[in-house]
């Protein structure tokens, strides 16, 4: 088969451009950016061509499927739509993968990455593992049996997706722009996790809680009503230690070289899974304890006595987090965060929970909000200067003004955006290596 990806450089889209490749098709892909980003790496070394024009010829039987973020009036689309090609949904299309597989659905408002890199970690150095990241990550051999499938509620996409396993990290508010409150939210997880064999949830989410699930469901958590309990926790600035309990039983002791409670829960949604399908206790916990975070997470740079730290965190309590990790990593440092907004909705609906956790960060810098898909003037009295009012001594930055943050010694300064904030980052990096000459 033929397709052509538009908006190859979206994360969830080069990952499918990079499945559909190994799966043996033909793939060629359009994107409108053209500068270098961290989501073509997959693509690069497939040699994967992709093209930001429309001067290219395309077989008349090439099947297309484009990112959301591409709106119908879009040029591309347009051409496409008018030499009558198949069009096939990017969620569809994922799902019909899905289908051919014994699929592990990660799903959760939060951690979705994180988690189905550490289960892919594991199971592709064990039993074998095709996988679908969320970071532009994506690799298939037609051999394997299992497929982690990262499983984003956007749009309601992963009710295409077929899950033997669901996952689910937590619930909670957001993609404002297309839920209207918390209880559709949960019902369309609710929805999701029916459609599976198994549910792996993390019980200590009231949230998750409140789903009426109709199929085997194992809980994970801190608390004692959980089927699979974390104990004995240990939080250092090298990482994480705690030990594992299954009904009641101790399963074994685990460390991890990561940050925050929240990434103890992650790794016990990847403990379950994997013991589930008879991976061996030690072959889990040796993998968990050489792994290493997904791109853009928690990603460390150290310039003298700055650290800089490259976060997918653009949720209130993802940011929240980020901050508490860096506190635990880095003690001793000031924690600066630096914040890009992404979608009007979002910040309107989160608007008092961003100003609350950009509190615990020592000093925060806030970017003018950044969105593709909303205009700004439906949204009158949005911006980044009502957080910046409300948290003290908060600041608004910008790429042009960016050598602000060489002010700060001995710190560990968080860029933390779903969107491209990495291009502040790189100015930043930049002036820091000048810094240091």
């Amino acid at each position: 088969m033929k397709y052509y990806c538009i908006g190859i450089k979206g994360s969830g889209m080069a990952t499918l451009a990079e499945i559909l490749f190994d799966l043996g098709n033909e793939v060629i892909g359009y994107d409108d950016y053209k500068e270098y980003k961290f989501t073509q790496e997959g693509i690069d070394k497939r040699g994967i061509m992709i093209y930001y024009d429309s001067n290219h010829e395309i077989d008349e039987n090439t099947i297309v499927t484009y990112s959301k973020a591409f709106s119908s009036d879009h040029p591309e689309i347009k051409r496409v739509k008018k030499l009558g090609l198949q069009i096939i949904d990017y969620n569809e299309l994922i799902g019909k993968i899905s289908s051919k597989f014994k699929t592990i659905g990660v799903s959760g408002t939060h951690g979705k990455t994180t988690t189905s890199t550490m289960i892919s970690h594991v199971l592709k150095n064990t039993k074998g593992c095709n996988y679908f990241i969320g970071d532009g990550t994506g690799f298939a051999d037609k051999k394997n049996e299992l497929f982690t499938l990262e499983s984003c509620e956007f749009n309601k996409h992963f009710l295409s997706y077929h899950p033997y396993y669901a996952i689910v990290t937590n619930i909670e508010l957001e993609h404002t722009e297309c839920y209207k409150d918390i209880n559709e939210i949960i019902d369309t997880f609710e929805i999701f996790c029916n459609k599976a064999s198994v549910v792996i949830a993390c019980g200590d989410d009231l949230n998750v809680r409140k789903m009426n699930l109709n199929n085997k469901v194992i809980y994970y958590g801190f608390n004692e009503g959980n089927d699979v309990v974390a104990k004995n926790i240990n939080l250092t600035k090298n990482g994480s230690s705690f030990d594992v309990y299954t009904n009641g039983k101790l399963y074994g002791h685990f460390d991890i070289p990561l940050f925050g409670d929240h990434m103890i829960l992650n790794a016990l949604a990847c403990i379950t899974v994997c013991n589930l399908e008879g991976v061996k206790k030690d072959d889990i916990h040796d993998l968990l304890h050489t792994f290493e975070n997904a791109k853009r997470r928690f990603k460390e740079k150290v310039f003298g006595d700055v650290v800089t730290i490259d976060d997918y965190a653009h949720h209130p309590t993802e940011i929240r987090v980020t901050i508490a990790s860096a506190k635990q990593k880095y003690p001793n440092k000031e924690i600066v965060a630096v914040f890009l907004p992404n979608t009007y909705s979002r910040t309107k609906a989160l608007m008092s929970d961003f100003i609350e956790v950009l509190k615990t960060a020592d000093k925060a810098y806030v970017m003018d909000i950044h969105c593709d898909r909303e205009k700004k003037e439906d949204y009158p009295g949005v911006s980044s200067d009502e957080i910046i009012k409300n948290v003290p001594n908060a600041e608004k930055i910008s790429i042009d003004t960016v050598d602000k943050l060489l002010k700060h010694n001995n710190a560990a300064i968080c860029f933390m955006s779903c969107t491209n904030i990495y291009e502040i980052l790189d100015k930043f990096e930049e002036l820091l290596k000048n810094k240091n000459k």
